[in-house]
């Protein structure tokens, strides 16, 4: 079959002289892109190396090189004296020949589309960024971390661990995590009331898909997690709000709550509520034990930062209380560590956590057992307490120069209480301040703030400030730089 004269050999082929790729291998693979797709069919005649060089704008040579590695491939067959000829019988496609063919856009079937679950967080580059409070990785012992890790892999009696792992985790892991809750926490547990994952947002899912039906009523503060409150949202729950005071959730708010409907389970992060940082109160601690107890209410604790204490004694957890089994601890080990490097754990009863596994075991059963058990190694060789004990003098520093910053820059605009504990500050606006607007202000002036950080209803006008992870220099320019964009945001409202 002769070559037709009107095939477009130059739509088919283009070479880009800037890539590292050799211009022949660029044009044989899209040579048999096209064969692949069709255009151009088996049996056809292919042009000379000659009129296609000159086609192409390449050398003939080219041509001839890209010609070999098509006949190589078996994509043609050449004929003496008669030319090249696309294959009748042409190879199946390779993983690396395959990304020639575009990929279908749109599922052939239908599906749920969750609006619950769409990300809401942003990217962004900006030299400045404000966040909700997340630890400053450069004070994190990477090296330190790295020798354990290192050492755990080549310790000969590890590599059988690896061979094989189940959603019991690792023993070793759960034995000093425990110890290391019971020394801190006050929680007077042993392995069996541990289940290991990797975050906290993975332990709520796991709880509600245990715990919560459709239907159920999840009571939450009226500011709250918002991550939390998807997952229990995707469950088919029902979330009911409660105000959130000076000392925590609106207890009687609750009770009043249980008396009239059934309250399956409320959320709370006892030592630091998200996203305001208030502690709730003991009297409050107390009451919300008995009313769990009283209507058979579960209590889901979540305690993000429970490690970052800097005033006074924090008080013990919820669960640490709990006589009846009402409490489920949830947290996180390891926040002051880089963030590959930390685990989320459940604390118990032995009963709910065999169930727990069981779903651990369907979405993360292989988990990190070398990562486990260096973080172990961390805890029993002092290694946590020492790094934490360290960036804690930093993180109070960092705290106190925020404090001065809103005072001495913003004092006149914002009302704030200087935490005790965590790495964030709730910073409420004196005058109704249109924050989203702000925010894409200091974006323009490089500063970062994230619409997860802004709280503007009818009642709240607020942001969550995050410190740890700005030294002195970044706080100060951020919080400049956020001032500078409240004022051009005056200046344009009164033009």
């Amino acid at each position: 079959m002769n070559s037709p004269d009107n095939i477009p050999y130059k739509t088919y082929v283009a070479i880009d002289r800037q890539l590292s790729v050799p211009i022949y291998l660029q044009i044989a693979n899209q040579l048999i892109g096209a064969i692949a797709k069709g255009w151009l069919p088996a049996g056809i005649r292919l042009p000379g190396s000659r009129r296609l060089s000159a086609l192409l704008e390449v050398h003939r040579n080219t041509i001839t090189a890209a010609y070999d590695e098509l006949y190589t491939q078996g994509w043609i067959e050449i004929f003496a004296n008669r030319g090249a000829f696309v294959a009748s019988i042409l190879p199946q496609m390779s993983t690396k020949d395959s990304s020639k063919i575009p990929y279908v856009q749109r599922s052939g079937f239908e599906f749920n589309r969750s609006i619950l679950l769409d990300n809401p967080f942003e990217r962004t580059s900006c030299t400045y960024i404000l966040n909700d409070g997340s630890p400053d990785i450069r004070l994190t012992q990477i090296e330190d971390f790295s020798k354990i890790y290192s050492a755990n892999m080549k310790r000969k009696s590890n590599r059988s661990k690896m061979d094989y792992y189940n959603q019991e985790g690792s023993e070793y892991f759960k034995e000093q995590l425990a110890a290391y809750l019971q020394s801190s926490r006050g929680l007077q547990i042993g392995t069996g009331n541990l289940l290991i994952t990797r975050s906290i947002e993975m332990s709520l899912f796991i709880i509600s898909e245990i715990l919560l039906q459709p239907g159920d009523i999840v009571a939450v503060g009226e500011l709250s997690y918002f991550s939390a409150n998807m997952i229990f949202q995707k469950s088919g729950s029902t979330i009911c709000t409660l105000p959130v005071q000076d000392d925590g959730i609106d207890i009687d708010a609750l009770e009043q709550l249980c008396e009239t409907q059934k309250v399956r389970m409320i959320y709370v992060s006892a030592q630091h509520h998200y996203p305001t940082t208030v502690s709730l109160s003991v009297l409050k601690r107390m009451k919300l034990l008995q009313l769990a107890r009283h209507y058979g209410m579960i209590i889901v604790e979540e305690d993000h930062d429970y490690d970052f204490q800097y005033d006074n004694k924090p008080l013990l957890p919820l669960a640490s209380n709990d006589q009846h089994g009402m409490v489920i601890y949830v947290g996180s080990f390891g926040k002051a560590l880089a963030p590959g490097f930390r685990a989320g754990f459940v604390v118990a009863p032995q009963d709910l956590m065999v169930e727990m596994r069981k779903y651990l075991g369907i979405i993360d059963r292989q988990g990190d057992v070398l990562m486990e058990h260096a973080l172990g190694e961390m805890i029993e060789e002092g290694a946590i307490h020492r790094h934490l004990k360290k960036s804690l003098k930093v993180y109070r520093e960092r705290r106190d120069h925020m404090a001065f910053l809103l005072s001495s820059e913003l004092g006149h605009l914002v009302d704030f209480e200087i935490p005790t504990g965590g790495l964030a500050y709730w910073v409420k606006w004196k005058n109704r301040t249109n924050l989203l607007k702000l925010s894409q202000q200091a974006q323009k002036n490089n500063l970062f703030i994230p619409r997860t950080l802004l709280y503007e209803h009818k009642h709240v006008n607020a942001m969550r400030i995050g410190f740890g992870n700005l030294d002195m220099q970044e706080m100060t320019l951020a919080i400049i730089t956020l001032k500078r964009s409240v004022q051009e945001i005056q200046e344009h409202s009164s033009d």
